[in-house]
């Protein structure tokens, strides 16, 4: 895509993007460190994602929230809000300030993350698909309170999809392959084939978390972009014994790492009735600002000359990136334009999904991959510190297949595959006739060297700060007051077909639940 060809795009998204924010009431968003430097709020939320975004509006319903974000905005820009060019954003990633930051992790497998207001909302498939009911009840969530917030979240930016011609015969592929039973539109984890909800709407326009800050009050809530939160600041109560956050001190993303401003929480006369910091950077963000900030192993805090706060040995542990495979099902580009997944099979007593969509290579170019994931991986890894800037990616490990379960797993899933990518429904759509020898299918052992050379992530990494670990049943990080964590690196499993529909609800959800925490006080 030329330069002059994104500028015309860019101009026309802003006029559209102008029109839309016309009669809606939007918080103040700033890149301007002078509107937080300095000031007190009730609540800090660091990482405008997709739990940080609802979880902020919520908050402001009765406190004032500063909102963190380290990437910039998304309205304006076309590779992220129009779905015509979907992907594109994927391809244009740069060190400080692209939407997209790439990372490789220690297993070579490359990756990515959201850097901008909305976090992977913005940049991602756009699926969305509640969690399972087995895993409400295995967080310990409460089941109305949880579908209230999701029906929340769903009223303001959640369509029903139309289907294209690709994804129907994805659809019958999946049937074709034994993937039962039909369900047809659902937004709930049911095993079968199905078709799941979108944030793209009904004119191809993405709806990010950040379209849920307009929920908030607008008096009560500065978004503060292209900001990266070096560490929490706390405070030692002696007569107490006890630790307790206080505030947060942040750079400009990309400015100097030696200019570094402090936002603090407001200290009301009731000390058991105080705000919060609360960490929704993600995954990696989370953990990583945990270090960051003196909290995790006492040896690997040395090796960085950082100060320890607490000694807690779990943090950056417990890493875990769902597995997956892709294949072709054609492995000459085409000139199709890009498409998100719409329609999703869940297979194998839900340890497997797949999904089709079709992601571009080049200005021009597309493919359509069949992919797949294992639901349920049980090898894990870790996260650790690269540098003390955080602007850097950490290290990180997810020993991808390393169990032996999981690689047996691959094996059924790459079966499945192999099905569908040679099943009547993908031919007829191709305009192919397959011949005898394409009904071949590949050898376990065959299929166990594909599983290893050719795993991929699903970028539904999780984990560094889980719950039980890390932080209690109601996200307060273990061993000190006043600091949460909100997001999927608390989660031990990747939530329904992919955890967007779950984190979004998640900050609604515990956004009521501090509310009415303080409400209790």
């Amino acid at each position: 895509m030329s330069v002059l060809f994104y500028q015309f795009l860019l101009f026309v998204s802003l006029a559209l993007c102008s029109s839309w924010i016309q009669g809606q009431t939007l918080p103040r968003i700033t890149s301007d460190v002078n509107e937080a430097s300095g000031k007190s709020f009730d609540y800090i939320v660091i990482g405008g994602g997709t739990a940080g975004c609802p979880l902020a509006a919520t908050l402001s319903e009765k406190f004032s929230v500063l909102l963190v974000e380290r990437g910039g905005s998304p309205y304006g820009d076309p590779l992220v809000l129009d779905t015509k060019y979907y992907g594109f954003s994927l391809l244009r990633t740069d060190q400080y300030t692209s939407v997209a930051q790439s990372f490789v992790s220690n297993d070579g497998v490359s990756n990515l993350r959201g850097r901008v207001l909305g976090g992977g909302s913005a940049i991602n498939g756009g699926f969305y698909s509640r969690a399972s009911e087995d895993f409400v009840k295995k967080v310990g969530w409460h089941k109305e309170t949880v579908t209230n917030a999701y029906q929340w979240v769903e009223s303001r930016i959640v369509s029903k999809p139309e289907l294209t011609p690709w994804q129907y015969a994805a659809e019958f592929s999946f049937l074709e392959a034994g993937v039962f039973p039909y369900n047809g539109f659902s937004l709930d984890h049911i095993e079968g084939t199905k078709i799941g909800a979108s944030v793209f709407d009904e004119q191809g326009r993405r709806h990010t978390s950040a379209d849920l800050l307009e929920a908030g009050n607008p008096n009560h809530i500065t978004v503060l972009l292209n900001a990266t939160v070096t560490n929490v600041i706390f405070h030692e109560r002696g007569d107490r014994n006890e630790t307790i956050a206080r505030g947060i001190r942040f750079i400009k993303s990309n400015g100097n790492s030696s200019e570094i401003y402090e936002a603090h929480l407001n200290q009301p006369e009731n000390s058991c009735s105080g705000g919060d910091v609360i960490l929704a950077a993600g995954a990696l963000g989370s953990p990583q600002i945990l270090l960051l900030s003196g909290i995790g192993p006492h040896q690997h805090l040395n090796n960085f000359n950082i100060q320890l706060v607490l000694d807690l040995e779990a943090v950056g542990k417990g890493m875990k990136d769902n597995p997956g495979i892709a294949l072709l099902a054609d492995p000459i580009p085409k000139n199709f334009p890009p498409e998100p997944p719409k329609v999703v099979g869940i297979a194998d007593d839900f340890k497997i999904i797949i999904e089709a969509g079709i992601l571009p290579v080049g200005s021009n170019a597309t493919i359509m991959p069949i992919a797949a994931k294992l639901a349920f991986p049980e090898s894990e890894g870790k996260l650790e510190l690269n540098s003390t800037d955080p602007r850097e990616n950490p290290s990180v490990t997810f020993n991808y297949l390393a169990k032996e379960k999981d690689l047996a797993q691959c094996v059924k899933l790459a079966q499945l595959l192999e099905r569908v990518v040679r099943s009547k429904s993908i031919a007829f759509f191709l305009g192919i006739e397959r011949k005898p020898k394409d009904e071949l299918m590949s050898t376990e052992d065959e299929l166990r060297k594909l599983c290893t050379k050719n795993v991929r992530t699903f970028y539904h990494y999780h984990g560094g700060c889980t719950m039980g670990s890390v932080v209690d049943k109601d996200y307060r990080v273990y061993g000190v007051k006043g600091l949460r964590v909100v997001d999927g690196s608390t989660f031990f499993e990747s939530p329904g077909t992919n955890p967007m529909a779950t984190l979004l609800m998640l900050g609604r959800y515990q956004g009521m639940k501090v509310l009415q925490e303080r409400e209790n006080a």
